[in-house]
């Protein structure tokens, strides 16, 4: 079936209503859990022949937080669809005012590479709890991980529905110039512009949830141990290839010799793998990748690691010390697993050299010290991120999940993932009851002196 077709079909489902009914909702989404725990040795056995990434990795950074999503709109997606009641002004007395959640129609995903089950389904739950048709393009990088996305999906769901489309850039190309509702995109800045431009031909709203440079602030009232354990995992996890993984540090000048040695007996501890295929620690995506971070790395400034396997495509975690904004892996984001120290006096300077550049998707400080925190948190802007934490704030489904400026736009995950693909329309209901004539001909002047006195 071609794509023209299968979005025709899409639209003529959602114009059925179909989608609009509660309970078709939660049933689809009841079974596509369903169908996820059925399947799960299966996206198993292909995220570990595309990554090397152990089943455990897998529960935890993927599997668990699409459960963990179904769950929650499962549970809330009755009480997110109600309209809501809002107050009438006395202008449109006698009148009551509502406002009713409605999907907006067929909607285009298309996600990444890094955590390929994670990034494709949770946007997908929250577009068809809020009642829409979806096409789901999966990165093709992860060549197994997109075939048996392909395969549970289009065996288990109807595909005027729910369907996923595989392909390379020309099938995404050709998914672009359609006319969608709504698209939402996950991956690197520069194709989130491209996307952005397709979607203004037709004026078609999006969702980019992009990148950046994730700064990391560390103190020295901070707890060295506990802040370098914390650090180790959040960086390390999928071998860097994380996007609001901490990019680089920023340290005081005082505590950077200590947090580097805290560092360093945290990846050995974590991570004594040499340069070697091992269950805690994952392959980089493709030699492509491999071969770009291993350009990045600046051999005279290697603190801890720099060893790599290209046959394996593993690079060993590594600390990079003395480095100052100006050096080359300080342009762009990293995505891998190399860790830039950066020791500073003065902060008010390092604020300013971060406000230089695009807004960050993520953002962490470890101190106990409120004034800096509260410092940091109003002085720079960026998506989100954690105090004494890294990472973590991505599985709060309280917590919307988004970019701002070149790191995203708009944001999703449990209640923020509904209203992202939803309208909300407003209704004022009028009586017959009683009508005053204040707002018809002629316009004199005391019905103005009225107004004024409503209104102002």
């Amino acid at each position: 079936m071609d794509i023209s077709t299968i979005i025709n079909n899409q639209q003529l489902f959602f114009n059925s209503n179909k989608t609009k009914d509660i309970a078709f909702r939660i049933k689809t989404l009841q079974k596509l859990k369903s169908v996820i725990q059925e399947n799960e040795k299966q996206m198993y056995q292909a995220i570990y022949t595309d990554f090397k990434k152990s089943e455990f990795e897998t529960y935890i950074a993927e599997i668990a937080l699409v459960y963990n999503e179904l769950n929650d709109a499962i549970r809330n997606l009755k009480e997110w669809s109600k309209r809501k009641r809002v107050k009438t002004n006395l202008a449109n007395f006698p009148a009551k005012s509502f406002i009713i959640p409605e999907p907006l129609g067929t909607i285009l995903v298309i996600s990444a590479w890094n955590y390929p089950y994670q990034i494709s389904l949770i946007p997908a739950i929250s577009a068809i709890a809020a009642g829409n048709t979806v096409v789901l393009k999966p990165s093709e990088i992860p060549n197994n991980t997109s075939k048996v996305l392909a395969k549970i999906i289009n065996t288990n769901f109807d595909t005027k529905h729910f369907t996923v489309v595989e392909g390379s850039v020309d099938t995404t190309t050709e998914l672009l110039q359609q006319k969608w509702d709504k698209i939402f995109f996950t991956g690197s800045t520069n194709v989130g512009r491209i996307v952005y431009k397709a979607a203004a031909e037709n004026l078609t709203p999006v969702t980019l949830e992009l990148g950046g440079k994730s700064p990391t602030f560390i103190f020295k009232d901070c707890d060295i141990k506990l802040t370098a354990k914390r650090i180790v995992w959040a960086k390390f996890l999928n071998a860097g290839q994380t996007c609001i993984a901490p990019d680089y540090l920023l340290v005081e000048k005082e505590i950077e010799h200590k947090l580097l040695a805290a560092l360093k007996s945290e990846i050995e501890l974590a991570y004594p793998i040499g340069n070697t295929i091992n269950e805690n620690y994952v392959q980089i995506i493709n030699d492509a990748h491999f071969q770009r971070l291993t350009n990045l790395i600046p051999k005279d400034k290697i603190c801890y690691g720099g060893e790599q396997n290209a046959s394996e495509r593993i690079i060993q975690p590594t600390l990079l010390q003395n480095i100052s904004f100006e050096n080359t892996i300080m342009k762009d984001e990293i995505f891998g697993p190399l860790l830039p120290v950066i020791s500073f006096n003065n902060l008010d300077e390092v604020i300013a050299k971060i406000k230089e550049r695009e807004k960050p998707l993520a953002l962490y400080i470890y101190s106990k010290s409120k004034k800096t925190i509260n410092k940091i948190l109003h002085e720079i802007s960026f998506g989100g991120g954690a105090i004494n934490e890294s990472l973590v704030h991505l599985s709060n489904p309280n917590l919307p999940f988004g970019g701002v400026g070149a790191s995203g736009i708009g944001n999703y995950h449990s209640k923020a993932g509904f209203d992202t693909f939803t309208h909300y329309k407003s209704i004022l209901h009028k009586s017959f009851l009683f009508e005053p004539n204040i707002k018809y001909t002629p316009f004199t002047k005391w019905k103005r002196q009225i107004l004024k006195f409503i209104l102002e």
